[in-house]
């Protein structure tokens, strides 16, 4: 007869089990990409059969979606924190570069290989972004009307501020060779963009 301590004691491990897996993904699809790195290497990384992997995530697809809504909750937590604080767009602007840094080569390889990733996590991503979208526009609603941000519709703003964000991470290379793109040129790319945006009262002032 299995005791509750027991079942307790199960729980925990596949638990554990499955966190030390989605570590492991992590680290991997951060390292060689999603395209190049395989479940087996997964399992193998984590200490555990090939055939763990599926126990707890079913498909690869299903692992690789979670692997993608993990960095996506930690980004959208971050902003909606920030947002319920009433904090200024600069502030959600850095808090969200920040949250990328922390996970940059993951993102990038979510982003440049987004094309080839299962439906799944591509109809996540999108979501991701959403997300991140309607937190920003508490913030930028709240400052059109404070008169500090040009009016424009807010889908072309985010648009705006994220496009520049992802041209820079698709071509890190480029730009930041070897190193955080994030890291370099983040203060930069705040800065250009909120001097787009700004109010001309704004600027004169």
């Amino acid at each position: 007869m299995v005791t509750r301590t027991e079942r307790k004691t199960r729980a925990e491990q596949k638990m554990e089990t499955r966190q030390r897996l989605m570590d492991r993904a992590v680290r991997l699809f951060s390292r060689r990409g999603f395209a190049r790195t395989t479940t087996a290497q997964i399992a193998r990384a984590a200490g555990v059969s090939h055939g763990a992997v599926f126990m707890h995530f079913g498909s690869r697809d299903a692992l690789v979606r979670a692997v993608a809504g993990e960095i996506g909750r930690a980004i959208t937590d971050r902003l909606h924190e920030l947002a319920a604080d009433r904090a200024s767009l600069r502030q959600v602007l850095r808090a969200h570069l920040r949250c990328i840094e922390e996970r940059e080569d993951l993102y990038r390889n979510i982003l440049t290989e987004l094309p080839l990733l299962p439906n799944d996590a591509r109809t996540a991503w999108v979501g991701i972004q959403s997300a991140i979208s309607t937190h920003m526009a508490k913030v930028v609603r709240a400052e059109m009307r404070a008169g500090t941000l040009r009016k424009m519709p807010q889908a072309l703003l985010f648009n705006t501020w994220i496009g520049l964000v992802h041209h820079y991470l698709a071509n890190r290379e480029l730009f930041a060779p070897g190193a955080s793109v994030i890291a370099r040129h983040g203060r930069t790319l705040t800065n250009h963009f909120l001097r787009l945006v700004r109010s001309q009262e704004e600027k004169n002032r």
